[in-house]
């Protein structure tokens, strides 16, 4: 066995489960479902006591990641990224369609990350953390957390709604000019808005449409689903589609296109935003 990370825990102002406190700190098991899985094999002490899932922290211990000697470090990703901010807390990068953002693969944008960011100066430095998700065939905007506290802190601003989120999209068929989509995803209640900002003619699929679109709240596929059960699905998709308007080969023609929010540390108004990819412009002209 070798100790290969070791973390000290400061001041807390209120407990934590270790699985909700230790994500990030570890360098070699960074994620949530990681972390669990080196609970689940003792490779976590904590002040030199094996921890679970149920090890609660308090502030002051020292955390220890203690791995085999036969476990290899997991080797780093080389995928150049288009960083479109970074600074000690936090990065916002442009995800490019086709790549998975994290999971069980080893091309991820979660292990490109590293690669692609300074490591912060903070003293709760670690490695750098998507903390919200686009799909494999999605492109745009990612914001990612730079400290295990900014980590924390974003995800909580995802859960009470304070990061503003729109996309682009681009539909098939007639639509309104503007409306609210509201239907259960996965049995919960969400909601999405749209504005439809130009259509064309299209031989092949009868009107196209470049839509905004405002996901009001944060289901799983929520767009996708929402414009295809609405009658309009997305050029592209492939699982909420219908045939004969399967446009194989193309990519998916949705894409994130900005994120505004009030940083949580410099206090300042954030707004980026990722031009609309050139194949949308291709199909309206340019609209960037």
């Amino acid at each position: 066995m070798k100790t290969i990370e070791t973390h000290n825990v400061p001041k807390l102002t209120s407990s934590l489960r270790l699985q909700e406190y230790g994500v990030g700190i570890f360098d070699t098991y960074p994620t949530k479902s990681a972390l669990k899985k080196a609970l689940k094999k003792n490779y976590i002490a904590v002040n030199g006591v094996v921890a679970t899932s149920a090890t609660f922290i308090n502030g002051g211990e020292s955390i220890t990641l203690t791995i085999p000697e036969h476990v290899s470090p997991k080797k780093r990703l080389n995928f150049k990224l288009n960083v479109l901010f970074e600074d000690d807390y936090l990065a916002v990068i442009h995800k490019p369609a086709g790549i998975l953002v994290s999971g069980n693969h080893f091309k991820t944008i979660a292990n490109a990350l590293v690669q692609n960011l300074k490591r912060s100066t903070l003293s709760d430095a670690t490695k750098p953390q998507p903390v919200h998700r686009l799909d494999f065939a999605t492109t745009g905007i990612l914001l990612v957390g730079k400290t295990n506290d900014s980590i924390r802190t974003l995800n909580k601003l995802f859960e009470n709604k304070d990061i503003e989120k729109t996309y682009y999209a681009v539909t098939i068929g007639s639509m309104n000019n503007e409306g609210l989509i509201t239907s259960n995803v996965d049995d919960k209640p969400s909601k999405s808005k749209y504005m439809v900002i130009k259509t064309v003619l299209s031989e092949r699929f009868g009107k196209l449409n470049l839509v905004q679109l405002h996901p009001l709240t944060g289901r799983k596929h929520q767009l996708r689903i929402h414009l295809s059960a609405f009658g309009n699905p997305i050029l592209g998709d492939k699982d909420y589609g219908k045939d004969p308007f399967i446009l194989n080969g193309k990519g998916m023609y949705l894409h994130a296109y900005s994120l505004k929010f009030k940083h949580p540390y410099t206090h300042a108004a954030v707004f980026i935003k990722s031009e609309l990819p050139e194949q949308f412009n291709k199909i309206f002209g340019q609209i960037n």
